[in-house]
């Protein structure tokens, strides 16, 4: 029996497409089809277009959406606007979302709409306009929009905001069967779930069954006698980077969300807790690089050029200070012009060191790794490091420089600055992030144009002044 529905599952794949069907692999948005799509846009083709995109996940399709140029996402929009459903919106960049739904047909949106979960639907009002919003509301069943305005009355970036008010929950005294009786009676269920939530007679949640358990047990089992031994809830006005980090520390599948009173009002499933944790690693790294974490390849060049030009700013006014550095040893300089030479090696190398040291710091401070009983020993490890590397680069510079200019004291010189300077790099590496998240202040956000301009000066002032002292 079950290899006949194997077979009559595979059937109307291989009637559709026979060369999927025999690949064995879902369809996929390669170069061919991509190229297909972009003709069939070109001609203004929609049944051509309905076709390639069809066969495609959500997500394809929302990437492709993504990827075009605008002029080729108004084509498409144009064409197929009337096939976008919940999916694909919430698959979407926010930086498009917004330009998307304004294209679409309202009757279309509000089918979309209603296809999704509570928690999708916040994630998709949030950025939208008041009468957006407005509209998406209405379009809702009573009891959603109930749940969706009360996940939105949360704060922002909360686990209310962040969790679905769909909930599976039994009393805490039932037994195997009569949840499973009440499973299939009921009419309608989440489109995912992975628990049971157990709960009082005041719906505060007691515990939790998962569905393997639930359907491996005999019917006259005790619930209590299955739940899981990892049960935890979080409230509904916890940050949603604290419940995301519980969920990756404590490798968590699901989890209640209660609200100031213990009452249960929803639950957040690892999808979710990933997405945050995946938005939170995306925003860390265009911050370290002085890039506007809701920078997205659709954005306009204006919009690029305002986002960008802050932290370029910041990093020319710490070039200025570095060039008053060196405009303090410029008589060096012109006595010597192997200096001039050799100064931009140190800077680098000094710069590379603190970013590498820079960059670790900030990540283990966003994991939660670096704490008060390890930062000093982590910082030592990292002074260290950056010093032995600084004596290994510095010995090789030392030859490097001997051989090139013949003058043994300022190979002596640059080894000496390499030393202080890898060394300063990696202190201000670490301790300025660790500094600067005690003062509340994104060390992902701050760090980088503080430890460039430590690791120019420091630098430039090692080599110059030692050069000034043991050479001229």
């Amino acid at each position: 029996m079950t290899e006949d529905r194997r077979q009559d599952d595979a059937e109307p794949a291989t009637a559709a497409d026979p060369t999927e069907a025999e690949a064995g692999d879902a369809p996929e948005l390669d170069a061919a089809r991509l190229g297909r799509v972009l003709d069939a846009i070109d001609a203004g083709d929609g049944e051509t277009l309905a076709a390639e995109l069809e066969p495609l996940h959500g997500a394809d399709i929302a990437d492709l959406i993504e990827q075009i140029s605008g002029q080729q996402r108004r084509g498409l929009l144009a064409l197929y606007s009337a096939h976008i459903d919940g999916e694909i919106l919430s698959e979407l960049d926010e930086s498009i979302r917004e330009e998307v739904i304004e294209a679409l047909p309202r009757d279309v949106l509000a089918d979309a709409v209603r296809e999704l979960d509570s928690d999708d639907v916040v994630d998709l009002l949030e950025d939208l306009e008041d009468s957006d919003q407005a509209f998406i509301l209405q379009s809702l069943e009573s009891d959603d929009r109930a749940a969706v305005e009360s996940a939105m009355s949360w704060p922002e970036y909360s686990a209310g905001r962040l969790m679905q008010s769909e909930t599976v929950t039994v009393p805490q005294d039932w037994t195997v069967g009569q949840t499973i009786d009440h499973l299939r009676a009921i009419e309608w269920l989440p489109s995912q779930f992975y628990h049971v939530i157990l709960v009082d007679a005041r719906h505060r949640p007691v515990g939790h069954v998962t569905l393997g358990r639930v359907l491996s047990s005999r019917r006259d089992t005790p619930l209590t006698d299955i739940t899981e031994e990892e049960f935890r809830t979080v409230e509904a006005t916890e940050e949603e980077a604290e419940v995301a980090y519980m969920f990756n520390k404590y490798h968590l599948i699901s989890t209640p969300v209660v609200d100031p009173g213990g009452r249960l009002v929803g639950v957040i499933t690892i999808d979710d807790a990933m997405n945050v944790l995946d938005e939170e690693h995306e925003e860390d790294i265009l911050r370290l690089a002085g890039v506007h974490e809701e920078s997205s390849l659709s954005d306009r060049v204006l919009d690029t050029v305002k986002a960008r030009f802050i932290w370029l700013f910041i990093n020319l006014l710490t070039a200025i200070l570095a060039s008053v550095v060196i405009a303090q040893f410029s008589e060096s300089i012109d006595a010597m012009v192997a200096l001039a030479v050799l100064m931009p090696i140190v800077a680098s190398m000094g710069g590379n060191a603190g970013t590498q040291t820079m960059t670790v710091a900030v990540r283990a401070i966003a994991t939660r790794e670096l704490t008060g009983q390890n930062r000093r020993r982590v910082i030592w490890r990292e002074v260290m490091t950056g010093a032995i590397n600084g004596l290994a680069f510095g010995t090789l510079m030392a030859g490097v420089a001997a051989f090139w200019f013949g003058i043994p004291m300022l190979a002596l010189v640059i080894a000496l600055a390499m030393v202080a300077t890898l060394a300063a790099a990696a202190l201000a590496g670490i301790v300025l992030p660790v500094v600067l998240d005690r003062l509340n202040i994104d060390p992902a956000l701050a760090s980088g144009p503080f430890v460039t301009t430590v690791t120019d000066v420091v630098g430039f002032f090692a080599f110059l002044g030692l050069a000034t002292i043991m050479l001229l």
